[in-house]
């Protein structure tokens, strides 16, 4: 069906669309996936709703919207009435003129494919008490893909490409935005990229991204030695003690439970890295 048709579809079916709705029985139909070549390469995948799907979740999304709208953080500028990108740009300026100069730009991966319906869920039926409503989301969310034909159950995620599913995001974030206020970092966010920026302590933010970047770095190695006997013999040559050593090698914990132990800390420290080559973010941090 055409947006042009759905005029005369309403007049002639609306009372049946109309009960569906009252009685929690709307089934809507599968989302149609197309691809939309991304500026960088690869493909997005938005989720086209049918006509008469979109029209309900606009309908929808203007009840909720106008309840909701408000209470989100004022640092999300992401598909929100009288909020533009350039919103999101003009806050970021105004960080930099107060001083703000160290800043971390992030994009969440894949945010609308992978969003987990039962957290969602629960978080609108904190606030959302008629449970029509809560069935009809879960059903649109449910409601499954169309691609080359054959139909696909959808378990996770919210297809970019409907009214309502901009709205569901900024819920799912709205969570991370609280968190980065509490910890009184200025940011900016549109749709799933975000900036934050930090001009308190910059130094320690480096710290702390280094700190997370050798831990990786451990797990890593790591794995890579892959034997018991392997690992015992690289921590004793690196210096670690031979109880330490086998300890370690005998922990039932993982990569990157070890990857903070004493052993590895000894065996891995910042120096080390430092020796292949990897650029230290922090110069004045401490050797483990």
């Amino acid at each position: 069906m055409t947006v042009r048709d759905l005029e005369d579809h309403l007049r002639q079916h609306w009372p049946t669309i109309r009960d569906q709705l009252l009685q929690g029985t709307y089934q809507p139909q599968p989302v149609k996936r197309v691809e939309i070549p991304k500026p960088d390469g690869g493909v997005r995948k938005p989720g086209i709703s049918t006509v008469l799907d979109r029209f309900i979740q606009q309908a929808m999304l203007q009840v909720l919207q106008r309840d909701w709208d408000r209470t989100f953080s004022g640092g999300s500028y992401g598909f929100r009435p009288g909020r533009s990108a350039h919103h999101a740009i003009t806050a970021a300026q105004g960080f930099i003129a107060e001083g703000y100069r160290w800043v971390v730009d992030l994009d969440l991966e894949k945010l609308f494919d992978r969003v987990n319906h039962d957290i969602l869920m629960s978080r609108i039926a904190k606030r959302v008490r008629d449970v029509r409503v809560l069935l009809l989301i879960r059903a649109f969310l449910n409601a499954g893909v169309l691609e080359n034909g054959l139909v696909t159950a959808t378990d996770e995620g919210t297809p970019q490409g409907g009214p309502l599913s901009p709205w569901l995001s900024s819920v799912m974030l709205d969570d991370l935005a609280r968190e980065l206020e509490r910890r009184g970092l200025k940011f900016a966010r549109y749709a799933d990229d975000l900036a934050t920026l930090d001009a308190v302590n910059p130094q320690g933010v480096l710290h702390d991204l280094n700190a997370s970047l050798h831990r990786r770095l451990r797990a890593v190695v790591w794995k890579q030695w892959k034997t018991s006997r392997r690992r015992f013999s690289e921590l004793r040559r690196l210096g670690v003690s031979r109880d330490l050593a086998a300890q370690t090698v005998g922990s039932c914990h993982g990569p990157w439970r070890l990857s903070k132990s004493p052993a590895l800390h000894k065996a891995l420290p910042t120096q080390f890295f430092q020796q292949l080559g990897l650029v230290t973010l922090h110069p004045a941090a401490p050797a483990a």
